[in-house]
């Protein structure tokens, strides 16, 4: 029998803190008030002003990740801001959930959104309300990747697959952070329960086969290997870049989540 030490929800969410950066979750006011809510980055953009985050954020997000990585197609930026930001979903929801055995109420229209900006100062949850761990598949996965999916396809065209397999490389890079973390700090409770819910989610049709679920290696391409420079993901389908000649394979990125 393990003891689960669990606490409540915090107004601060202070527990994440200890987890990394890509887990905490800021709350309150931003101090670049006002942003955009997620919940209006999936929406139909009103314009696409470049210079404004309140046009499109999504698209705003995506020339940002676009010209700092170089990439030579449109879908590749997309591909890696998508990424990053289901990343960061899965990560706040799964690590609150393991560590304090209860779920914050991320809703789109309660988590502000800075598309010009990084993990951690990245998102601002407007309120602290606590909902049940079993809560977590709708929370993130119906109530953020899906309509987060939906409104890049509008935008640009993507496969539905390689989002989804995004979505579920990000949630399996959550997994086996929290697990590294839970070795060192002896805490067998909170990687016992980041097992069984990372498991659980990985049930549902959308994740099923994203991800081998022995190896956690994705079963889909992220396209980073297109990027000048680029080379494979830890987890990447692939054991070298399509079309490159054996041994002259570049370095991949063991790091990205």
């Amino acid at each position: 029998m393990v003891l689960l030490l669990f606490v409540d929800l915090d107004p601060e969410l202070s527990a994440l803190g200890s987890l990394g950066g890509f887990f905490v979750l800021h709350t309150g006011v931003p101090p670049r008030a006002p942003l955009p809510t997620l919940a209006q980055a999936y929406a139909s953009p009103r314009d696409d002003d470049p210079r404004d985050v309140w046009s499109d954020p999504l698209n705003f997000r995506v020339r940002k990740v676009a010209a700092s990585l170089r990439a030579p197609e449109p879908r590749i930026a997309v591909s890696v801001a998508q990424q990053g930001l289901a990343a960061r979903l899965w990560s706040v929801s799964l690590g609150a959930a393991a560590l304090y055995g209860q779920l914050p109420d991320l809703d789109p229209g309660l988590l502000r959104w800075d598309p010009d900006g990084s993990a951690p100062d990245d998102l601002w949850l407007s309120e602290v309300r606590a909902l049940p761990v079993a809560a977590i598949g709708e929370v993130v996965r119906d109530g953020h990747l899906a309509p987060l999916a939906a409104a890049l396809r509008t935008r640009h065209r993507m496969s539905e697959g390689l989002l989804w397999g995004n979505a579920g490389s990000a949630l399996a890079g959550a997994w086996r952070q929290l697990h590294r973390w839970a070795e060192a700090n002896g805490r067998t409770d909170v990687a016992d329960r980041a097992r069984a819910l990372a498991a659980d989610l990985f049930t549902h049709p959308d994740l099923s086969a994203t991800v081998d679920p022995r190896t956690l290696r994705r079963r889909s391409c992220c396209l980073y290997y297109r990027l000048p420079g680029g080379g494979l993901c830890g987890d990447c389908c692939f054991d070298r870049p399509p079309g490159r000649t054996p041994g002259r394979t570049p370095g991949g990125a063991p790091g990205r989540r």
